[in-house]
């Protein structure tokens, strides 16, 4: 019994003096983890649009063999408008395709593409734009957009005279940008592969 009589106050005072009351000893909770994605390798299917359901589309592209491609039924759908799924990432990739009827409807899709982009501008930290051309000799604007927004990738490619397809990367989800930015960056390279094996129909 005199020995805890002992004990006890030493391992009071130990633990006192352990616990440290300046910002430099004190312990804060660590912030909230994110879960560690694995990327698959990127690997393509270039016979995606043989599928009879896309049969008669004025384009074709080589798809990630982890996406699928579905017809957009939206209310706003409009012909040969897809989208491409990754069910593993939640990710959605929109396409919509206008056919040109000459120069002044190749300027309106092209504005409209702008304005569509920069209403990101409200939550958008940054929004660069390039001007590129594909493999196949086709002008391309691509936007990149930063902070939490609803998409952060985007592109348009013309041939100027015929046809005008655009591209958007979206998360249906809240969850916070920087902890997807993996996904981001991965669904960004199919899209870029997407934008350089591009052919029209």
């Amino acid at each position: 019994m005199r020995r805890l009589t002992y004990i006890l106050p030493i391992l009071f005072i130990s633990l006192f003096f352990s616990c440290g009351s300046s910002d430099s000893t004190a312990y804060l909770p660590k912030p909230r983890g994110y879960h560690r994605l694995e990327m698959p390798d990127h690997s393509y299917q270039k016979d995606a649009f043989k599928d009879k359901a896309f049969k008669g589309y004025p384009y074709t592209f080589e798809v990630a063999k982890n996406a699928e491609i579905v017809p957009d039924e939206s209310f706003m759908s409009e012909p040969y408008w897809i989208e491409v799924q990754y069910p593993e990432f939640k990710a959605i990739v929109d396409i919509s395709y206008k056919k040109l009827a000459n120069y002044d409807s190749l300027v309106g899709y092209t504005n409209t593409s702008n304005v569509l982009t920069f209403k990101h501008n409200v939550r958008a930290t940054a929004i660069d734009e390039y001007t590129t051309r594909t493999n196949k000799g086709y002008t391309a604007v691509l936007y990149e957009i930063e902070g939490d927004v609803p998409s952060q990738f985007q592109f348009f490619v013309t041939d100027s005279t015929e046809h005008f397809f655009r591209a958007a990367l979206y998360f249906p989800s809240s969850t916070q940008n920087d902890s997807l930015a993996p996904v981001i960056d991965y669904v960004k390279e199919d899209m870029m592969h997407m934008l350089n094996t591009l052919e029209w129909q």
